[in-house]
């Protein structure tokens, strides 16, 4: 979420009643007096407004984790509300948007916040939700204040659109329970429980991933709000955050955000408890966003790769935006480098051209 650069600070900032949009305020009757753009400048304007990537452009998304349910997909975003041009995050919710075409994205509304973990002081960051039974595990990213760093916490609902709330009243995953890395800058690491992702194997087993520096993994028990048994860590090249896993045919696949500046780097396995085989890069970086955060799905017959960047003409890395494009895979099961597009994906129930 944050990379190597935030360790809870820069909370707070204030909040923008409207998106500004290229000097624009998206949702309002009026706009900002702008002086006459050079050309070039003024048709990049046009292909943001008529371009499909970003997805959103009146709100900026961050971190993206998606869900397929009852063929609908649900998108779960971070909230970026940063000022532009002022430096750190500003976090205080998650977002929901759904579609049934991977086109046309209904907005949810913000459908839980920092409040609905009264534990929890600041940074509503990276998460995951995830189906199990019929109900709706929600694994969050927060700040629980100071000496006591970061946490995973978990909010769970009957809907994939809520309402959630925190069956646990506390961390899932708490900062004492693991250890504090020190990062290639020799900078204790006090923000490393963060990111979760969680996986539900063939067999039931269900499991969370986690982290930033060192990447944990655990399996959680049925209740999906407890872990089962000892934190167990992955080593991987330069892994830094956002692990993202997944299976197709027989292999599993483990997504994660390598090195700073952060491109998207993977590995496989034939079981999901390792051993891990890396595999090399397939995104670069995001444009205007120091950090990448994926999220791979499938839905009717197609692969979907979703990250953020800082696409939109008032973005970057504290204001960044939720993206899609094609994700394909060669024969052997490797995966082939994400081309980033301005296009974006075609509606998913039209034929997918290749």
């Amino acid at each position: 979420m944050n990379g190597r650069l935030c360790d809870g600070k820069g909370k707070g900032g204030k909040r923008l009643s409207n998106f500004e949009y290229g000097g624009w305020l998206v949702g309002s009757a009026h706009c900002i007096t702008m002086k006459p753009l050079p050309l070039f400048f003024a048709l990049a304007l046009v292909s943001q407004l008529s371009a499909s990537n970003p997805i959103i452009t009146d709100v900026c998304t961050a971190d993206p984790a998606a869900l397929v349910h009852d063929g609908t997909v649900y998108l779960y975003t971070g909230h970026d509300e940063a000022e532009p041009e002022k430096p750190g995050y500003v976090m205080d919710d998650w977002l929901c948007f759904s579609s049934t075409d991977m086109v046309n994205w209904k907005p949810e509304g913000s459908i839980l916040s920092l409040e609905a973990f009264p534990w929890a002081k600041a940074n509503a960051w990276a998460a995951h939700t995830i189906e199990r039974d019929g109900k709706f595990f929600w694994y969050v990213s927060v700040w629980r204040g100071e000496g006591l760093g970061f946490a995973v916490g978990v909010a769970s609902a009957d809907s994939p659109t809520g309402p959630f709330s925190d069956p646990l009243g506390g961390p899932l995953v708490s900062s004492d329970m693991t250890p504090n890395p020190i990062n290639p800058e020799g900078r204790e690491v006090t923000w490393d429980d963060i990111d979760p992702a969680a996986f539900i194997d063939d067999d039931g087993q269900a499991y969370l991933f986690w982290g930033n520096t060192n990447l944990y993994w655990a399996k959680l028990k049925d209740n999906m709000i407890e872990l089962d048994g000892e934190i167990h860590q992955i080593e991987l090249p330069r892994f830094v955050e956002a692990p993202w896993v997944h299976k197709k045919g027989e292999l599993y696949y483990l997504t994660y955000a390598w090195g700073f500046p952060e491109r998207t780097a993977y590995a496989t396995s034939k079981s999901i408890e390792g051993p891990w085989e890396y595999r090399g890069l397939i995104k670069e970086l995001a444009g205007n966003s120091n950090t990448n955060h994926q999220a791979i799905i499938e839905f009717k017959g197609r692969d979907y790769f979703i990250y953020h960047n800082g696409g939109l003409l008032s973005g970057g890395s504290w204001r960044r935006s939720v993206c899609i494009d094609y994700l394909y895979y060669n024969e052997d099961g490797t995966i082939r480098k994400i081309v980033p597009t301005i296009e974006g994906v075609s509606s998913a129930d039209e034929p997918l051209e290749r």
